[in-house]
């Protein structure tokens, strides 16, 4: 006899899924074809004129801008130094759980305390980081000042040809130690029997052992933590709100501040909607994308 008792256990977590997940974005979708703004007795509904906004002003031109151009920066290097890290980790035999610790102390910092902590240090004046260029190259750097080359040092949040650059290597800063902890997972997984495998068939050096063993068996690993950066790196947000406000000259303005400056800051409901729609169309397809990419060239066990 059939029983519907697998709906009671699956029940929960569908009804979940739709509240938390699906009926959220079903909202969005349809405050995103109105003009709604937030303590307006009513609304007028306006298509698709909302996207239309979005693809053709300047303003979310540069969102667009610098939201891809993070992406794009922050994700290769953050997979790449935290796969960097957990190779030098396992290959050391003294303080692994020192540099652990020392690599993952960026992903557990409170959010007011970096802000802070690098808005001193980057400070074009009385900074750390500025102090520390003076020093070392004070007197070449002041010939270059006197001869017109150049103006001084950079004002690193204050200057639209270097914000978004800092704002990246903040987070490549704060990101890449999440990544090495999951390489590290991956790499305990590895067969040690492999690797003695390989050196049988003479591969003799680190790299070729890397080249044969390593890499072709971190590949599930890599889908998940390209898959994992990218996801974090479209939501970027904290370090913008904390440090640049989206400027100077919307030079930092990414998608997850636009949508913050858009609905909450000036209550446009609508077009706030419209931005979060496009984000999550982005992720989904790059992800996608991304992910088909990735496996095209994994081996898995």
């Amino acid at each position: 006899m059939r029983t519907n008792a697998h709906l009671w256990f699956v029940g929960p977590a569908l009804i979940l899924m739709v509240l938390i997940l699906l009926l959220p974005i079903g909202i969005a979708g349809g405050l995103s074809l109105t003009d709604y703004a937030l303590g307006n007795p009513g609304a007028n509904f306006v298509g698709l004129e909302n996207y239309s906004d979005i693809f053709t002003r300047s303003t979310y031109e540069r969102m667009f801008g610098a939201t891809f151009r993070y992406v794009l920066v922050v994700v290769p290097l953050t997979v790449g130094l935290g796969l960097g890290a957990a190779l030098l980790i396992t290959s050391v035999t003294r303080f692994g759980d020192l540099y652990k610790t020392i690599y993952f102390l960026p992903v557990m910092a409170a959010l007011i305390a970096m802000a802070i902590v690098w808005e001193f240090a980057l400070h074009p004046t009385v900074g750390l980081i500025n102090n520390t260029l003076e020093s070392l190259c004070g007197t070449w750097a002041e010939a270059l000042v006197r001869h017109g080359c150049a103006e001084g040092f950079p004002h690193w949040l204050g200057d639209r040809d270097y914000a978004i650059w800092t704002i990246c290597f903040i987070g490549i800063w704060q990101g890449f130690g999440f990544n090495m902890v999951l390489y590290l997972a991956g790499l305990t997984s590895i067969p040690r029997e492999l690797y003695h495998a390989a050196e049988m068939d003479g591969a003799r050096s680190g790299w070729e052992r890397f080249r044969l063993v390593t890499w072709p068996m971190l590949g599930p690993t890599t889908v998940f933590v390209v898959t994992i950066s990218v996801i974090r790196s479209f939501q970027v947000f904290d370090t913008v709100e904390a440090l640049t406000d989206g400027g100077p000259s919307r030079s930092t303005y990414v998608m997850m501040y636009a949508i913050y400056e858009k609905a909450v800051q000036q209550n446009l409901m609508g077009i706030g909607a419209a931005i979060t729609i496009v984000f999550l169309l982005f992720v989904m397809v790059l992800t996608l994308i991304q992910r088909w990419l990735v496996e095209r060239r994994t081996h898995y066990v």
